[in-house]
């Protein structure tokens, strides 16, 4: 009997020290260990809105958000920083450009001096990695090249690279350009009689670059890709939803209608990529294709190891399930970077047009009489170029970037600890006065007339695909494809803001037109209805 009973107060008094031991981690990581880091900082000048158990700036940051993007904006200004980043802006004001934001309890250091950024990305990258993403973001974006570090990352990059190569890029311009006239004859065969249509060209372009995506990146016709590119839609609201709470670890495999309804998605996604690669491995006898990313990580795939069965192989590997993570990666990536691009590229040709005729007297200087730009005529398009980066600097598709301090590092003279967290917020630091004038608010391509390094006065005031080594490698693609379709689109049409048109850009992860972008399109005088195919003779 005294053995039972000691038996029983033993399981009582273990019961007892486990709970008081996960009372006490709560306790230091939802309390103790944010005040500390609140007072370090404090210390070196650096403050931000106070913490708050658990939930850290949340409530506050939502009701902003909520507040800014209730109503559209006013005007056409392009002074959009309040409206997309509200919280940064508000707290600005009140605490100076560095300071401390809490996420839930973690504390997140803004960062948008151009030298500190360089220091981050550049002289002292060693020293930082990219964040761990929300699980359900992460689930979305995939396992590939936008969240691997290391020696894998590394790997991956180096075969990838050869996609994105420009002169393997211009080899597919006759497809990209297939793909914009496919669209283009679709306007025209809409058109009114007097040559007039009104378009919601968000959702164009979106159809355009996953169209272009799939014939360019993965060697397959837009249906093999249309059912994934719809299922990632759906993935995307489910993630944006969960961006804006606060993270509690192990919530995602409770089995919430939210998560079942992400993990049913996720698996349907990871099927039909399945389906496409071995369709792919099974024509690999057939007509080579370009340097593509699918049939570069299949080809690396078949050196690495005989089968994807092979019950074990070394880290050096590339599997099937990495490439199912890079297809995933590519898909979303290249979808909403390119399509964000190319809508807010014609929203402001809308509201600017005299910028529309320049790049016409531009288009007919270089092609002549011909419909279709050449890879060699792309290069020669000086004013779509300026007009393209000045886009991306008002309107970036990615507004800010986080890096996570590997180990206690100095930045600048203040000492950041390991595990901080830097928020760069790319939309204020492609706003700010200081870098970029007075008119940095304004629509001028012209700024960009001596490239992008002359552009403002710091070289790394303009970071629309982030900087160093891990800089975007998908941004000759986005630039190719967007500069490509606009020279096409210009040759045959004028085209303004239409009267339903309300501007309220706002962040669904990227930056996108709240209420959407509907554009009225004149096709130009003289110009005959038919679109000549680029592949054609």
């Amino acid at each position: 009997m005294g053995q039972e009973l000691l038996i029983s107060w033993l399981k009582v008094l273990s019961i007892f020290f486990m709970v008081s031991v996960f009372g006490l981690n709560m306790v230091v990581l939802l309390w103790w260990r944010p005040r500390k880091i609140e007072d370090h900082f404090s210390k070196q000048g650096i403050r931000g809105p106070p913490y708050r158990f658990f939930i850290g700036n949340v409530k506050e940051l939502v009701a902003m958000m909520l507040k800014a993007s209730s109503q559209p904006m006013p005007n056409f200004s392009h002074n959009i920083l309040p409206r997309v980043l509200s919280f940064y802006h508000h707290w600005k004001k009140i605490y100076g450009a560095t300071f401390l934001v809490w996420f839930g309890p973690t504390g997140r250091l803004t960062v948008s001096d151009p030298d500190l950024i360089r220091e981050i990305f550049t002289s002292k990258s060693e020293f930082y990695e990219k964040n761990e993403a929300h699980p359900l973001i992460k689930q979305l974006e995939g396992d590939g090249l936008l969240s691997l570090k290391g020696e894998k990352w590394a790997r991956h990059r180096k075969i990838i690279s050869p996609t994105f190569h420009m002169e393997n890029l211009k080899s597919m311009i006759p497809l990209m350009a297939s793909s914009v006239v496919d669209m283009l004859e679709k306007w025209q065969s809409a058109m009114s009689d007097s040559g007039e249509i009104e378009i919601e060209v968000s959702e164009w372009f979106q159809t355009l670059t996953e169209d272009v995506i799939t014939r360019t990146a993965f060697g397959c016709s837009y249906e093999d890709g249309k059912a994934i590119f719809k299922l990632q839609a759906q993935q995307m609201v489910l993630a944006s939803d969960a961006f804006q709470k606060v993270f509690i670890p192990g919530y995602r495999f409770l089995p919430t209608q939210r998560n079942r309804n992400s993990w049913k998605l996720d698996k349907e996604i990871k099927k039909l990529l399945v389906r496409l690669i071995e369709r792919r491995r099974e024509n690999k006898a057939k007509k080579a294709s370009p340097k593509d990313l699918l049939g570069l990580m299949i080809q690396a795939s078949r050196s690495s190891f005989p089968s994807s069965n092979t019950p074990s192989f070394s880290s050096a590997m590339i599997t099937a399930q990495d490439i199912v993570e890079e297809c995933k990666s590519f898909f979303f990536a290249g979808k909403h970077t390119t399509s964000n691009l190319l809508t807010w590229t014609t929203v402001l040709l809308a509201m600017h047009p005299q910028w529309q005729v320049r790049a016409r007297d531009e288009l007919l200087r270089v092609c002549g009489a011909r419909d279709i730009p050449t890879k060699d005529d792309v290069v020669k398009l000086k004013t779509l170029n300026m007009i393209l980066n000045e886009s991306l600097r008002l309107y970036p598709p990615t507004v800010a970037t986080i890096r996570r301090a590997k180990t206690d590092v100095e930045l600048g003279g203040y000492k950041i600890p390991r595990g901080t967290e830097l928020l760069i917020p790319i939309l204020a630091v492609h706003h700010d006065q200081a870098t970029w004038g007075n008119d940095a608010n304004e629509f001028n391509p012209a700024r960009f007339a001596d490239g992008v390094a002359r552009a403002a006065k710091h070289p790394v005031a303009f970071i629309p695909f982030g900087l160093g080594v891990r800089t975007c490698i998908g941004q000759n693609l986005a630039i190719l494809h967007a500069k490509l379709a606009l020279a096409i689109i210009l040759q045959r049409f004028r085209f303004k803001l239409a009267p339903s048109y309300q501007h309220a850009p706002t962040v669904l992860m990227l930056l996108y037109p709240q209420h959407g972008a509907p554009i009225i399109f004149q096709r130009l005088e003289g110009e005959d209805e038919k679109v000549v195919d680029p592949t054609g003779p």
